[in-house]
């Protein structure tokens, strides 16, 4: 749309590719330029603060508490540049158009560039929730006044965490360890993942048994002639599930009225019902009907992207930038679920098109969200423009990950608006009376389903692994009532219960949105801070919070509940949204919050306390620092109290019996004091901490195991662990331990043998002791300077001076040896869906998947370990990158002699030369920067523990 004669408009917008696109469809008369995101935030840092603030109180803050709360904003060093050229073209053109996004942060920025840039010309607001021709040139017809309420909500939100943060971290800087953060959402999502952990640190198992039939039909038509059935009742009593079993204890639950299986009992009912007749005693059939989902939100869309695409919510949230800047997409934060009249024509057009007109319903469908306080005049994430492009029109534009989230947008858009999938669901009960005179009752189920609708589009995921996909088909016969039949096959079949699943992005996303916390344009930033601040890590897809998470929730638990308490965080959620429909004052929220005033919190706990101010200043003394470092496991055996404590330098192990004196703790270090201590390795988990994980860190760092006394010295031998694995001592004498043997099963007989290396062989006939020992390349033999390896650990003990000295005297080879075969060949991982192999290398068994390797962890067995573990080792080993290789020190140049004093006429040359070159240089770099030369990439380093 060209501008009017002679009329030149500047439209702002937030990105370089956003005013690409843009650009492009916008006639003459139209300059489109770029802020490059937020161009005023509040200081940094003490740098930040302007100096005529410095000397006030305020300023650390850079928000005037006792003055209405007035934030003191900066230009960010990087976006001066930037400004100023804005600013140059704001006074060159006669009319600005403010195109930032249409959500509370895109108008704040708007609000801010006009503070900034102070323009002269008249000033709108333009927006659009696509960056197609029809919706640029309808927003630049119809722009609109920036939305003060709107701002205020934003700028209220902005103080508010600046207040958390700046108040509540310093107690945790004293408290816990320097350094660290708290903020009035991240803090929650980390007490999210702390409390399924804690679920997870008291689970107790248990094990429960029942029985899988494999049924069969005579004269079965044309189903199938065999089903599966579980023995769901005995006598009468519903036998026992998962469901059934208190988590903290592992017994069933008072009242359950079950039956419960053990693996005698299974097994012995299974025999007892070999050869017994089974009748059908009840069949139910009912209508299957299931609606289609509704067009994604930007939570929904990060979850769905987690579980299909391994998308973290970084990931998605910048592929969908891309998409949306590029025109594919519509704008991808929000939370309504609301489509476009336009966009439905256009989803109903295409499912004709592909999928026929029985695909669509008569009338079109429209979808209502569940999100609190969602903003429905936005529309759901779908593909742009008034015609859909289908995946396979867009595939050769798109990068590989843009192609796939532009493809899960599509299916999920087009879905929302086909017909229902219908189908038939059965139960069947089944009978069989046993040898004792037992009624043992089996159930199946069934679907079938008749027209998939939706389904052929899109199939939703699930956070649970194991859950039955939506359109998965479960055939049974045509039974009737008392059908008779025949039991191919009773196998007693056993069951343990699992601890609650760990959060991922995605369901801790879909946890705060529940909850009403945090909003669309907040997830995916939230998601990486409590990453990067070291509250939690990843382990594959689920997050595992660090022990000095437990710390900082604990303190906060027990000093400042209400700072993390979901539904008062939920509530200021809420009052920001009012505050965003005009019915609120950002003030009075502000100071109720702050000072405790009783305007505008209501009866919030924080208001009537005092307010935040108060809340952390006068209870900071009562904040005992031991205390809240350290983390309660449990009691061992032997009375002592087993504690996890973080310290500065990691968090570590301690036990000490009750009551027993502590010594001070040691300097800088809160969690100190004196007893047993352990060190945690890095990536062991909070809930890995068993009884049996926590006597084996002990044995290994600074416990020590008796296995009896010398017979030769009377000396004590000792079973220990260091730096290097597990080794035997008795006095002077070490000796580290076999790659075969395990510190748990070694002998007294084993461990005098280790001692006995390195072992004197014999004389050689030149009178140099030949010796046997063992080192980091495996057992060898050696006489002086030469050494031979050995081709087995046992041969230390057995080789001979002859065979010694043939090895000795035979010439070094190089050549190497022959790959040995696998120890196990594990199968597919199901992250990456490449296959996995255990191999023994030269520091132990490791597992591989050709690219990356993970060595097995002390206590774990190439025979016991599971293909889930293996793929979590992996993923967490991808996770840490590469180890970087160590690089030679450069040697510093040689001094050169000191020249010669230069003649008079020699220095004016040069100075006059210098003048020139100087000129010249300066010339360049005004006209263009030279890039700086590229260097050689890193050799890859290895990952491989062989």
């Amino acid at each position: 749309m060209p501008s009017k004669a002679g009329t030149t408009r500047l439209v702002i917008v937030e990105s370089p590719a956003k005013a690409k696109t843009i650009s492009g469809y916008l006639g003459p008369g139209y300059v489109v330029e770029a802020s490059f995101g937020h161009v005023r935030d509040l200081p940094r840092n003490a740098a930040d603060v302007p100096a005529k603030y410095k000397g006030e109180p305020w300023a650390r803050l850079g928000v005037d508490v006792d003055n209405g709360f007035h934030a003191l904003y900066v230009v960010s060093a990087d976006r001066r540049q930037q400004i100023s050229k804005l600013v140059k073209l704001a006074k060159e053109v006669d009319e600005i158009f403010l195109a930032t996004d249409e959500d509370r942060e895109g108008e704040a920025i708007a609000w801010h560039l006009v503070e900034t840039l102070k323009p002269k010309v008249p000033v709108k607001r333009m927006v659009f929730h696509e960056i197609t021709k029809p919706a640029i040139q309808a927003a630049v017809a119809n722009p609109r006044e920036i939305d003060r309420d709107l701002v205020d909500a934003q700028e209220a939100r902005r103080i508010l965490d600046r207040l958390y943060g700046y108040e509540v971290s310093p107690v945790l800087w004293k408290k816990v360890m320097p350094k660290l953060s708290a903020g009035r959402v991240q803090s929650v999502a980390t007490r999210i993942v702390v409390e399924r952990e804690r679920q997870r640190m008291a689970f107790r198992t248990a094990e429960y048994w029942d029985i899988l039939a494999t049924l069969a039909v005579a004269n079965a038509g044309e189903g199938p002639r065999t089903f599966n059935a579980t023995l769901v009742a005995l006598n009468g009593d519903r036998i026992a599930t998962g469901k059934d079993f208190e988590p903290t204890t592992g017994r069933v639950k008072a009242g359950a009225g079950v039956v419960h299986l053990d693996s005698g009992g299974a097994r012995g009912l299974a025999a007892r019902l070999e050869g017994r007749p089974f009748t059908v005693t009840r069949v139910e059939e009912k209508p299957y009907r299931r609606r289609p989902y509704a067009p994604f939100i930007t939570s929904t869309l990060q979850q769905e992207a987690a579980r299909k695409l391994r998308f973290s919510s970084q990931q998605t949230m910048r592929t969908a930038q891309r998409l949306y800047e590029n025109g594919y997409i519509t704008y991808m934060r929000t939370d309504s679920v609301n489509l476009s009249e336009t966009a439905i024509a256009a989803a109903r057009r295409q499912i004709v098109e592909l999928y026929g007109e029985r695909s669509v319903p008569p009338e079109p469908r429209r979808y209502t969200g569940k999100v609190k306080n969602a903003q429905e005049a936005h529309e759901a994430i779908r593909p742009a423009g008034d015609n859909f492009r289908t995946p396979g029109d867009v595939a050769k534009e798109l990068s590989a990950e843009e192609f796939k989230l532009y493809e899960l947008i599509w299916r999920r858009t087009i879905a929302s608006q086909m017909t229902d999938a219908v189908g038939s669901s059965v139960s069947v009960r089944i009978r069989a009376v046993s040898s004792a005179q037992e009624e043992a009752d089996f159930g199946a189920t069934g679907k079938t389903i008749t027209d998939p609708g939706f389904l052929r589009a899109y199939v939703e995921s699930s956070d649970d692994e194991n859950a039955e996909a939506e359109d998965a088909e479960r055939r049974l016969p045509n039974l009737v009532k008392d059908q008779p039949l025949t039991a191919d096959e009773l196998a007693a079949q056993g069951h343990h219960t699992q601890p609650p699943s760990r959060y991922t992005e995605a369901s801790l996303v879909k946890a705060l949105e529940e909850l009403g916390i945090g909003r669309p344009s907040t997830y995916a930033s939230i998601m990486q801070t409590i990453q990067d601040r070291g509250y939690v890590t990843k382990r594959g897809q689920a997050m595992i919070p660090t022990f000095l998470a437990f710390a900082v929730i604990g303190l906060l638990e027990r000093h400042y509940p209400r700072l993390i308490d979901y539904d008062f965080t939920a509530s200021m959620e809420n009052e920001l949204d009012e505050i965003a429909g005009g019915d609120h004052a950002a003030v009075d929220f502000l100071t109720a919050f702050y000072f405790g005033s009783a305007n505008g919190a209501g009866d919030q706990d924080i208001a009537r306390s005092g307010g935040l101010k108060k809340l952390v200043t006068e209870n900071l003394n009562e904040i005992d620092a031991r205390s809240v470092n350290s983390i309660p496991l449990f009691t061992d055996d032997e009375g002592r109290e087993v504690v996890v404590r973080v310290g500065r330098y990691g968090p570590y192990l301690q036990r000490a019996v009750p009551g027993e004196q502590q010594a001070p703790a040691a300097e800088g270090e809160e969690g100190g004091g004196q007893g047993d201590r352990a060190p945690i390795p890095e990536g062991l988990a909070p809930d890995e901490l068993t009884p049996e994980k926590v006597h084996e860190l002990f044995l290994g760092g600074g416990g020590e195991r008796k296995l009896g006394d010398d017979p030769a010295t009377g000396e004590p031998i000792l079973l220990k662990s260091g730096r290097f694995g597990p080794y035997v001592a008795s006095g002077e004498r070490k000796s580290s331990l076999l790659r075969s043997q395990s510190p748990d099963s070694l002998t007294f007989d084993e461990a005098l043998k280790l001692l006995s290396l390195p072992r004197v062989v014999g004389v050689a006939p030149d009178g140099a002791e030949v010796l046997a020992n063992n080192g980091r390349y495996g057992p060898y033999v050696k006489r002086g300077d030469e050494f031979r390896s050995l081709d087995s650990e046992e041969k230390m003990f057995t080789v001979t001076l002859d065979e010694a000295l043939a090895l000795l005297a035979a010439p070094k080879t190089r050549q190497r040896r022959a790959a040995a075969p696998p120890l196990r060949e594990m199968g597919v991982d199901p992250l990456t869906e490449k296959p996995l192999v255990i191999k023994d290398g030269r520091f132990g068994p490791y597992v591989t998947d050709g690219e990356t390797n993970a060595s097995l962890r002390r206590g774990q067995t190439p025979e016991a370990l599971s293909i889930e573990e293996a793929s979590e080792m992996l993923a967490e080993k991808r996770a840490k990158g590469p180890v970087p290789k160590k690089t030679a020190a450069k040697k510093a140049p040689a001094k050169k002699a000191p020249a010669k004093k230069a003649t008079a006429a020699k220095k004016t040359a040069a100075a006059t030369k210098s003048t020139v070159a100087k000129k010249t240089t300066t010339a360049k770099a005004t006209t263009a920067r030279k890039a700086p030369a590229k260097k050689a990439a890193p050799r890859k380093a290895t990952t491989s523990p062989d």
